[in-house]
């Protein structure tokens, strides 16, 4: 492709998984994480991706870091908005520290990683957006109010920014992934997980490359009629 990628949260889980996928097609990409420098490390002495350090949560961190990778490897073609957290509690449970947090990190950090690569897209008509939200925010979730907020937020993000962004040559879309084989799924008990699984048609978790082959998909030329759309990669465990 020879188009330059930026993955938030990309040196782990499945924007790891987002970030080879992309090499793999051809692009070069740009990895951001929040602060495991050495995870980071390895993963830039695996990949030869580079990787950046800033808080999605922060617009002017987000601003400057994009320039940065602006700087070191051209215009940004592809924003894949992956980055995100969690603040479990039952709703009488959660604080607003909780739900600021996830709001801060999982939705303005997505608006904070797109808006500054937006007027770039637009003047060179070109440009393909993947948010990555949930499956629970198209179903909801116990425990998980803050999270399946943002991640419903996220889905309307992209409806609106494709109607934006056609003429222009943008594309955005979102994939919503069920439950992953990811360091954070598998390191819960044994017996929990499998509780996950018997939810699951598929009878089996998702693996990070799955989701990473949907965003490839949605992020090439071949995607360039699909606009607003959401793929749904959740073994078959919610349909919309």
């Amino acid at each position: 492709m020879g188009r330059v990628a930026l993955v938030t949260g990309g040196s782990r889980g499945i924007g790891e998984a987002i970030s080879k996928a992309l090499q793999a097609q051809g692009c070069t990409v740009a990895a951001t994480y929040a602060g495991n420098d050495e995870k980071a490390a390895a993963f830039t002495a695996e990949t030869g991706i580079k990787t950046y350090k800033w808080n999605v949560a922060d617009y002017e961190a987000s601003a400057a870091g994009i320039a940065q990778v602006e700087a070191d490897l051209g215009p940004i073609d592809i924003v894949v908005a992956n980055a995100g957290i969690t603040r479990d509690a039952p709703f009488h449970k959660m604080t607003p520290d909780m739900w600021n947090d996830v709001i801060n990190t999982n939705l303005t950090g997505v608006f904070n990683t797109i808006h500054p690569v937006w007027p770039g897209m637009r003047e060179r008509k070109f440009g393909r957006i993947v948010v990555i939200s949930s499956i629970n925010g198209q179903k909801g979730q116990f425990a998980q109010v803050n999270y399946a907020a943002t991640k419903a937020g996220d889905l309307g993000i992209v409806k609106s920014l494709a109607q934006e962004g056609a003429r222009a040559g943008i594309t955005a879309n979102a994939v919503c992934p069920g439950y992953i084989a990811t360091e954070m799924v598998m390191a819960v008990p044994e017996k929990v997980r499998e509780s996950i699984i018997a939810q699951i048609p598929a009878g089996r978790l998702g693996e990070p490359e799955e989701i990473a082959r949907c965003v490839a998909f949605l992020a090439s030329d071949d995607a360039g009629f699909v606009n607003g759309s959401t793929i749904s990669a959740n073994g078959a465990q919610f349909f919309v």
